[in-house]
């Protein structure tokens, strides 16, 4: 039997399966329940605030050289001592987090974490088409969908919980319990296919490499190109190593007969659909839950935990559509449940852009995140299941692992890069902003004065003339404030954009790509 031949579907089976489901959770959780609480962690081990970013794109970046890696392990390992490994790593990992000392160490292991649970997000994919019958897809997509939508939105809730009750070490130490017994119940319940070691000889390493300097400089480049205007030695150096090691990257994938990355799969029409709306999806997804802790945070000045409170109804909403979802799937045009959905996201991420001025308590601000948060949490189980069946239909059993690989690295590279985005647009274009309401309100006009939140009636519309130093003073953190509002706003904008431009996707999908099997 291959290490992805399909069993019969038993209780053990779904009992191994559930295990895995909350393996992969505890992954995906990590990145928010950490994001909550950057700043006391920053703190606790004096970390430079240019290098805090770190330790969040340094789990995600790991992630992403992880996943296409799990196709050929699974091979090597079968899909049951794969994850076994993986949640084992990942455990220990967290462990070391939670043990550090100073920010280096933490940024290290925190890589590591991120390596290890990359491996544990396209093996449950993966299972939901190898280990469980046809029939049962539908249900364990939505089982797995539901897992790895609603964990990063409890999570700013969650790390600030356990930040402000216990200390910052417990945003780790939480994994240690569930994932020893995860480990156990795997390796009792999952019996999948046989290990095949000699296969780790043909992964190609040199490849591997090339793929992390590539992602680790593209990265950097959009988190430090900006602030250089893109010019500069610095600059340049970087985005040739990025340019030169990416075209190496992508050349050794389609030219390879066992390549790190098989690109060749995105010749397959639905696939390559399905991957770059998983892209649009990560970017969506981990980029509105960042802007909105960001912009509830630091700008708005709220508790961890009332930001938990706030971005919670988004995981409420999710969790009351996922059936409807799972039962419209069955009965609806995937095409229509596609557009549906990214339209609906889409709506409520410019919802957001709106709403970003909105009152700065927490009911104000409770009140402006809800509808926004109630479409995009509707939203995502809409975009997700279809998708994934877009993506993943077809494949024989031995190509599923690769498969599910890709297209779950489209999502967290979305994530990544989608982030890396926000923070070029906040660092740039608050600056540019603040200047520009200086510039107005020193020539009179009420609308900027109005933004900032000064009386209009004091604004004629002409120069203002020597403003003294107390009011500079005074007005200075008033601008600040606002500028950064306004670079919120253009941030949840251009998410809304890139999702009204999946949209554009809908006319390439076939109904015989999305329609789900029949249940006999």
């Amino acid at each position: 039997m291959s290490s992805t031949a399909k069993t019969p579907s038993t209780a053990s089976t779904w009992i191994g399966y559930v295990a895995m489901c909350v393996g992969m959770f505890m992954a995906i959780l990590d990145i928010q329940v950490v994001a909550s609480s950057l700043a006391v962690v920053q703190k606790a081990l004096a970390i430079p605030a240019d290098r805090i970013s770190w330790i969040q794109t340094g789990y995600l970046m790991a992630e992403v050289i992880a996943i296409p890696l799990t196709g050929m392990l699974t091979r090597a390992l079968s899909l049951r001592w794969l994850f076994v490994i993986a949640i084992a790593g990942f455990t220990l990992s967290s462990l070391g987090c939670a043990f550090s000392t100073s920010g280096d160490p933490l940024i290290a292991i925190r890589v590591v974490q991120g390596f290890f649970g990359g491996m544990l997000i396209p093996a449950v994919f993966t299972s939901v088409f190898t280990i469980l019958p046809r029939k049962h897809e539908i249900l364990a997509t939505t089982m797995a969908g539901v897992f790895a939508m609603v964990a990063p939105t409890i999570g700013p809730y969650v790390g600030g919980w356990l930040t402000q009750h216990y200390s910052w070490h417990w945003i780790f130490l939480i994994n240690i319990a569930p994932g020893i017994l995860v480990a156990l119940t795997v390796a009792i319940f999952i019996r999948t296919g046989k290990s095949d070691l000699s296969l780790l000889k043909k992964i190609d390493y040199g490849t591997v490499l090339l793929a992390a300097i590539f992602l680790g400089t593209l990265e950097l480049l959009l988190k430090k190109a900006p602030e250089y205007h893109w010019t500069g030695n610095f600059v340049y150096a970087l985005g040739a190593i990025c340019a030169v090691t990416g075209t190496l990257t992508i050349y050794f994938c389609l030219t390879r007969p066992r390549p790190f990355v098989d690109l060749r799969r995105f010749r397959r029409g639905p696939f390559a659909v399905g991957c770059v709306l998983s892209f649009i999806l990560g970017m969506g997804l981990y980029g509105s839950t960042y802007v909105g802790a960001v912009l509830l945070g630091p700008i708005r000045g709220h508790a961890p935990l009332e930001i938990g409170a706030i971005m919670m109804v988004a995981g409420i909403a999710q969790l009351i559509a996922a059936p409807l979802a799972a039962l419209a799937e069955s009965r609806v045009d995937g095409r229509a449940m596609v557009g549906l959905g990214y339209g609906l996201f889409a709506i409520g991420l410019f919802l957001n852009a709106g709403l970003a001025t909105a009152g700065s308590t927490y009911v104000a601000d409770y009140n402006a995140f809800f509808w926004p948060q109630i479409l995009r949490g509707v939203a995502i189980m809409l975009c997700i299941l279809p998708t994934t069946r877009l993506a993943m239909e077809g494949w024989k059993p031995e190509d599923a692992a690769d498969a599910s690989g890709l297209f779950n690295l489209m999502r967290n590279l979305g994530g990544a890069i989608g982030i890396a985005v926000i923070d070029t647009i906040l660092q740039q274009r608050t600056p540019q902003i603040a200047t520009s309401l200086a510039n107005r309100l020193q020539h009179g006009d009420p609308l900027a004065a109005a933004i900032v939140g000064l009386p209009t009636e004091a604004f004629h519309g002409q120069n203002m003339g020597t403003v003294d130093a107390a009011t500079r003073a005074a007005i200075e953190p008033m601008i600040r404030n606002a500028a950064a509002i306004q670079s919120f706003n253009e941030a949840w904008m251009v998410l809304g954009v890139l999702f009204v431009l999946a949209l554009l996707a809908v006319p390439f999908i076939r109904a015989a790509d999305v329609a789900p099997p029949k249940v006999i």
